[in-house]
């Protein structure tokens, strides 16, 4: 499969650049530590420095990968780091990825999720061959949702995720995008 890895995406508000060691506070103060962001997003809440520091290390060591695709997503005006956006899965046989985000709450409603998931789907079809990216979300996940509405994402009736684990979801809201 051809991958590009994660390189820079210049949007009008945002950059979407690889992780970098300077982001750890950003990612503390804007979204990490934020149980209403994190709990939505389904990930843990990081309460310290030392705990967030761990999952940074991560993303920057998984840049090795050119497989690998996580964005943080910094507000230009701003030059913080406001939330991030990823791939959390990428199924190689059937080029196809699943697409997660987070936007920290002081930054949530002004489309910054929706700018970036929009610049994300058109570089990674002008610049790999996968065939679909999917996403869900939580049914009572209403902010997520509207992303996803808005977005040149269509509904389907499941992901990849659901459909290798055999189950069909209850409580998700599916939606995918293929290149044409």
């Amino acid at each position: 499969m051809q991958h590009s890895g994660t390189h820079t995406i210049d949007t009008p508000r945002l950059l979407l650049r690889r992780f970098e060691a300077k982001d750890l506070d950003d990612m503390l103060r804007n979204w990490a530590s934020d149980p209403s962001v994190q709990n939505e997003y389904g990930e843990p809440v990081y309460s310290d420095a030392a705990e967030a520091k761990g999952l940074l290390d991560k993303y920057i060591s998984g840049y090795e990968s050119e497989s690998f695709y996580r964005w943080a997503v910094i507000e230009k005006e701003s030059g913080q780091n406001i939330g991030q956006i990823a791939f959390c899965r990428v199924y190689e046989d059937i080029r196809t990825a699943e697409i997660e985000y987070c936007i920290g709450s002081a930054f949530q409603g002004h489309g910054y999720a929706g700018e970036a998931l929009s610049a994300v789907i058109s570089e990674i079809f002008a610049t790999t061959d996968f065939r679909r990216l999917e996403a869900y979300h939580r049914a009572e996940n209403k902010k997520s949702g509207r992303v996803l509405e808005k977005s040149a994402m269509k509904r389907t009736d499941n992901v990849e995720r659901f459909r290798q684990q055999g189950i069909f979801p209850e409580g998700e809201v599916c939606y995918c995008i293929e290149n044409s």
